[in-house]
């Protein structure tokens, strides 16, 4: 599950080793528009797969998935890749802003919206001209570029809803940390793996981790499911 500012295709680079290795997959589309309602759509999804289901998520998509898969009993391990695990009531801006170092505030461009239900709120997107080095940095510039044109907006409603009870607590998890994250602080990212006592690996990487190092995403996500088989 892709997060914020991204698509599925962020994902290619990870599908297509995991697929090399057997791995059936699937790099849904996530609506971006509220917690809730973006969790509910990724669990409905998770229970029309047959068999067991490591549940991966990005960025914002780490939030979607801890909401999702409580009390999915087909869901057997969460990978958390550069991504936010919310506790109970728990925003992902919470936990942008519970340590320095997060720069994404001030490379956003909002965009008023109304939803419809008649709510207003705001489309957020990475600034174009920003994009590179707060989203991208260790991705060549042309693929960021492309990236940048391509991004997917969250609203601002999204990231700014509590979290419901997380899986986290429940199902074992894996983190992959990315020590040069502008969006999310190294510091913010070691404190969610511990509190959730998961499994973390550390790698110098951007925010887009899946995008710059599709293997070793790909390698926690096969350890996830080798040890929960």
């Amino acid at each position: 599950m892709h997060g914020a500012f991204a698509d599925s295709s962020s994902w290619n680079g990870v599908v297509e080793k995991l697929q090399a290795h057997g791995y059936p997959v699937v790099a849904a589309s996530n609506p971006l528009r509220g917690l809730t309602g973006d969790g509910e759509y990724v669990r409905q999804l998770v229970a029309s797969i047959e068999g067991p289901v490591v549940l991966v998520g990005h960025s914002y998509g780490g939030a979607v998935i801890s909401n999702a898969a409580t009390g999915l009993d087909n869901v057997t391990a969460l990978v958390y890749v550069a991504a936010f695990m919310p506790d109970e009531g728990e925003s992902a801006i919470d936990l942008a802003g519970k340590f320095p170092g997060s720069s994404l505030g001030e490379a956003l461009r909002p965009v008023p919206i109304t939803l419809p239900d008649g709510n207003q709120t705001a489309d957020l997107y990475i600034d174009q001209g920003k994009f590179h080095q707060q989203f991208a940095a260790d991705v060549p510039a042309e693929t960021a570029a492309v990236m940048a044109a391509t991004q997917r907006p969250v609203t601002n409603d999204a990231l700014t809803e509590g979290a419901a009870a997380p899986a986290w607590k429940e199902i074992p998890s894996w983190v992959l940390v990315a020590t040069e994250d502008r969006n999310i602080p190294l510091e913010t990212q070691t404190f969610m793996a511990e509190r959730a006592e998961s499994t973390a690996v550390a790698v110098t990487a951007s925010h887009a981790v899946a995008v710059s190092l599709p293997g070793d995403v790909a390698r926690l996500i096969n350890e996830a499911a080798q040890a929960t088989a």
